[in-house]
């Protein structure tokens, strides 16, 4: 079998090496979606496949995977689907954009959880986290990236990628060690 690599990379000169990877990464993608923008996830998804197709002479294996690239592709469009004008988001969205605060993804997460002192504590120890600290425990924890593959999507060097990752986590790890 084919590694993902190579099939996008072969996917430049012969389109049909580009289907295997629509269905090995499709659900996931979705996944990414559907937790920061569910109404729009379908619309989303279809948008980045055809980037990431009209793109796909452009990968270059050297810089990183191909699913870490799939990734970065998904988080642009879903960037420019927030910026756009009368754009359907959640204020949650809208901070998120002018840099205030996190996507709200724990809504399903809280469901869950057993008890809702810790959710809270979660939610707010998650909305506090910079950015990009945020988002790279985000696409390690949910989108299961490696934090290589999350460096590239965020576009910061691998190790600058761990630092953040880690001081993220403890953040987190001393929620759920004060919690009740």
């Amino acid at each position: 079998m084919e590694s993902d690599e190579e099939l996008l990379s072969r996917a430049a000169e012969d389109p049909e090496a580009f289907e295997p990877l629509v269905a090995r990464h499709a659900k996931a993608l979705h996944g990414y979606f559907a937790r920061r923008a569910s109404d729009a996830a379908d619309d989303l998804l279809a948008e980045t496949w055809l980037r990431a197709y009209s793109a796909r002479a452009g990968f270059d294996a050297a810089r990183g995977s191909a699913r870490g690239w799939l990734f970065g592709v998904a988080r642009h469009v879903l960037a420019h689907h927030w910026r756009a004008p009368g754009a359907h988001r959640s204020q949650a969205a809208q901070a998120a954009l002018a840099g205030d605060t996190a996507i709200d993804p724990w809504h399903a997460v809280d469901q869950r959880l057993d008890a809702i002192a810790v959710a809270w504590s979660l939610r707010a120890r998650l909305a506090a986290l910079p950015p990009v600290e945020r988002e790279l425990l985000l696409l390690v924890a949910w989108e299961e990236l490696t934090p290589m593959e999350a460096a590239a999507v965020v576009g910061i060097p691998a190790g600058t990628a761990r630092s953040r990752l880690h001081r993220a986590r403890a953040r987190m790890r001393g929620t759920l060690s004060n919690s009740p």
